[in-house]
């Protein structure tokens, strides 16, 4: 089955909590002069049909980037897996004949700039698989490959008490795709949850594009 990434939305995740950068909108702090939003959507719209953030509260407080915000359609916050089914229900409303959705972390700067293209290539043939990205020995499981014909079974699961990414996904065909370390031995899947993480990551930057 061909595939391209034209038939995949993005979900850039940014309703994190940020409890332990001590609260508030960790995807605005800043890097090399960029919003960490800003990097992740720079990153993802590329690869991409469509772009949404997800995130709940004042929309207002992204007016100044382009793509729209989309909230949880599942009440109270539930974790990352709501940022999923929000991007599912929207990609089913918006772009209908997109039959994936993939997900980013907006708090990872320097993921892969062909997510999507090796993403896809572990999808199967039913259109049913899930498709997790892998480094270092670890899946990180909110960067993902999700379709979007699973949004039924992901709302029940989540209205009766799921909360864990790995849980669903063990219910269903499930891929790992490696990612390699750099030859600059950084991890792409670095991810800023603390404040020496963003000091860092502002190292980083000044050697990575």
């Amino acid at each position: 089955m061909s595939r391209s990434t034209k038939q995949v939305v993005g979900v850039v995740l940014a309703g994190g909590q940020a409890r332990r950068m001590g609260g508030g909108d960790k995807c605005l702090l800043e890097i090399g002069g960029q919003s960490l939003l800003g990097r992740a959507i720079d990153r993802l719209s590329p690869q991409v049909s469509d772009l949404v953030i997800n995130a709940n509260g004042d929309a207002a407080r992204f007016c100044s980037f382009e793509p729209p915000v989309v909230k949880d359609t599942v009440e109270g916050f539930v974790g990352p897996l709501a940022g999923v089914l929000a991007g599912m229900r929207w990609t089913l409303e918006h772009v209908p004949e997109a039959p994936y959705i993939i997900t980013a972390a907006s708090d990872t700067p320097f993921f892969p700039r062909d997510l999507a293209q090796r993403l896809l290539q572990g999808a199967g043939n039913d259109g049913l698989s899930i498709v997790l990205a892998a480094s270092n020995g670890r899946v990180h499981p909110v960067f993902g490959l999700w379709p979007v014909a699973l949004a039924d079974d992901l709302e029940k699961a989540l209205k009766s008490g799921l909360r864990k990414i790995l849980d669903w996904t063990d219910r269903h065909e499930m891929v790992e795709m490696v990612f390699q370390i750099d030859t600059a031995q950084i991890d792409p899947f670095f991810n800023v949850n603390r404040p020496k993480d963003l000091v860092k990551a502002e190292s980083i930057a000044e050697r990575v594009l």
